[in-house]
C-alpha cells in the first residue's frame, strides 16, 4: 500500500506560478511511474504529466512548456512545477502512483488539491 499527499493547491492570478508537491509514504525508488491529473467540475479526469523511475517524462499538449514534473527520491516526493497559469487550469490536481509487482498493477490517487486560476 502506498499512502500519497498532495499539497501546494491554492488560488493565483493568470499569469502566476504554483508548486505541487505529492509525499508518498514509500520509497518513490520502487514505484514505476507517477503522475499528475487533473478533474474540472463536469469533466473528466486527465493526464497532465507523468515521470518514471528513469526520469522519463510526460506532458499533455495544453501544458507542454509551462509545466514541468519532477522528483526527489530522497525525499519520496513528487513535484509539478505550474508557471505562466491560465484559467483554463482550474481543476482538483491528483496524484497517482503506479507499481508493478509481477504481473500485477498496483495504483494508488492521492486525495486531490484545488488549483484555481483567476483571470
Amino acid at each position: 500500500q502506498v499512502q500519497l499527499v498532495e499539497s501546494g493547491g491554492g488560488l493565483v492570478q493568470a499569469g502566476g506560478s504554483l508548486r505541487l508537491s505529492c509525499a508518498a509514504s514509500k520509497l518513490i525508488t520502487n514505484i514505476n511511474s507517477m503522475g499528475w491529473y487533473r478533474q474540472a467540475p463536469g469533466k473528466q479526469r486527465d493526464l497532465v504529466a507523468s515521470i518514471s523511475s528513469s526520469g522519463s517524462t510526460n506532458y499533455a499538449d495544453s501544458v507542454k512548456g509551462r509545466f514541468t514534473i519532477f522528483r526527489d527520491n530522497a525525499k519520496n516526493t513528487m513535484y509539478l512545477q505550474m508557471n505562466s497559469l491560465k484559467p483554463e487550469d482550474t481543476a482538483v490536481y491528483y496524484c497517482r502512483a503506479r507499481r508493478v509487482l509481477g504481473a500485477t498493477t498496483y495504483e494508488y490517487w492521492g486525495q486531490g488539491t484545488q488549483v484555481t486560476v483567476s483571470s
